[in-house]
């Protein structure tokens, strides 16, 4: 059964406890005036005409015969089926996110209250402008300054699951840029409007992800040098937008390498190919911090999930050796995977940052606000937690019996955080809590998530001129790991 929390449903109860009468003056919920502004910040990216989505969702009589479902969809919240797919807990943690498509409280009560109340229109004059789209939608951080694209493969219906590499694609830019963002996206020839096939993971596509980089290339064909990793493509997965400090180098005549593409069956024989989009940073850009790293932090091999069993746990620790700034949270389990929660243990504090739902049909990444982006001094321990559930009451686990252990199955187990993360010196580390107080307007009874030592200064504070060795016995005198 789905669970609405206190709140919406004190929403719901109030709305529909009032007479009809009153419903029907001017403070009720119409379509034009109350759903329609929701479905164009929150839905119509991916329903319309040409979008991902299997039904569009931009005027009334498109949306008024799906009221029920989308009442249903969006009350699900933050679990496995939730719309919009953005599963960040409500009331827990940092609530401030780059691209934040998710719903309010008060947003899920009115859709509720629109679709129980026989979906009144409303009046036209309400409406907001009509959104205009066009094929650039599909990049959802902004058009990209460069794309490049991978070769075409075919994948027909039924066929087993595939392991292997894309072709090298040339870095074709005449100088090297830094980077700001970057997408990938499946383009194939599947109709997803009214289209017919199995109900799989990634049902309209067939690469379920795709491990790649960077790395020059000799005159052999053969990767010459280190490989710069980039973000993991997966299925349903959002853009990966960096820290505005620490852009990630695109070298010119590189090559894009792939370590494992994985495709899929998804019904149907479909021909498709990949799409990289880079945002580059204005000529002239240098990153302040170090190049982002991308954590990996999690146990893919001590996994073991019994069957017909929920609310199983697993757990990985990791100390920072260094001042961090986490840019991301990406969660990554597969398919018996409901929960992640991200923990900062630091002293006798322990603190939760994030804990979100998951859904493999579509992988998450959840790029912090530049002011909520946890600041976490060298010593802070942090900790994951997955949340599993192995039983028939999670849709996407096919068998329920099976015991499952890591693997890259599917239908076998990882417990990954994905995220990316910026390392700090002292002083730099000194100079973002001060811009945070700055910024926030921080007093001393306030509280920061995810910065323990953001009010420190505030009690005991540092001379700006102060030389870095006493910045050093500051750090120490606070209880900061050298």
């Amino acid at each position: 059964m789905t669970k609405i929390n206190a709140l919406q449903l004190f929403g719901i109860i109030a709305i529909l406890s009032t007479p009809f009468a009153s419903l029907a003056q001017e403070d009720q919920v119409t379509f034009h005036k109350d759903i329609e502004p929701i479905l164009q910040r929150s839905c119509q990216g991916c329903h319309r005409v040409g979008g991902v989505g299997p039904m569009p969702l931009v005027n009334y009589e498109q949306v008024a015969p799906y009221a029920g479902l989308i009442e249903y969809k969006t009350s699900i919240r933050d679990r496995a089926g939730a719309m919009p797919p953005w599963y960040v807990e409500k009331g827990l943690g940092i609530q401030n996110f780059k691209n934040d498509v998710s719903l309010s409280d008060a947003e899920i009560a009115a859709i509720s209250i629109w679709a129980r109340s026989g979906t009144p229109r409303g009046n036209e004059a309400d409406a907001p402008e009509p959104l205009v789209f066009d094929d650039s939608i599909k990049w959802t951080a902004g058009e990209p300054d460069y794309i490049m694209k991978s070769n075409s493969v075919t994948k027909l219906a039924g066929t087993a699951d595939w392991w292997g590499e894309i072709d090298y694609m040339l870095v074709d830019i005449p100088e090297d840029r830094w980077v700001k963002s970057v997408e990938v996206v499946e383009v194939n020839d599947v109709n997803t409007q009214g289209s017919s096939g199995r109900d799989t993971v990634g049902g309209a596509y067939i690469f379920h992800h795709m491990i790649w980089g960077t790395a020059e290339v000799d005159e052999n064909g053969n990767r010459a040098g280190p490989t710069l990793a980039w973000p993991v493509h997966e299925v349903g997965r959002n853009a990966d937008i960096f820290d505005e400090d620490a852009g990630r180098l695109l070298k010119a005549g590189s090559y894009v390498v792939s370590d494992s593409v994985h495709l899929h069956s998804n019904g149907r024989d479909t021909n498709a190919h990949l799409e990289i989009g880079f945002r580059f940073h204005p000529k002239g850009y240098q990153p302040k911090f170090k190049d982002a790293v991308f954590n990996a932090q999690g146990n893919g091999v001590d996994i073991s999930i019994r069957g017909n069993e929920k609310d199983q746990e697993l757990h990985a620790y990791t100390t920072l050796t260094e001042h961090t700034k986490i840019s991301t949270f990406e969660p990554h389990l597969h398919a018996p995977g409901e929960r992640m929660c991200l923990e900062a243990i630091w002293g006798y504090s322990v603190e939760t940052l994030s804990c979100v739902g998951y859904d493999h049909n579509w992988v998450r990444g959840y790029a912090y606000d530049d002011d909520s982006a946890p600041l976490l001094p060298k010593g802070t321990i942090l900790h994951i937690t997955g949340y599993m559930n192995n039983t028939d009451s999670n849709p996407n686990v096919p068998d329920p019996r099976n015991w499952q252990g890591s693997g890259n199955r599917s239908v076998t187990n990882m417990f990954i955080d994905l995220g990316i993360r910026v390392t700090m010196t002292d002083d730099q580390f000194f100079e973002e809590m001060e811009k945070r107080r700055r910024n926030l307007n921080l007093g001393p009874n306030d509280h920061v998530i995810g910065c323990p030592l953001c009010l420190v200064p505030l009690v005991q504070p540092l001379d700006s001129a102060s030389t870095a060795t006493t910045r050093n016995n500051s750090i120490a005198s606070q209880g900061v790991v050298q």
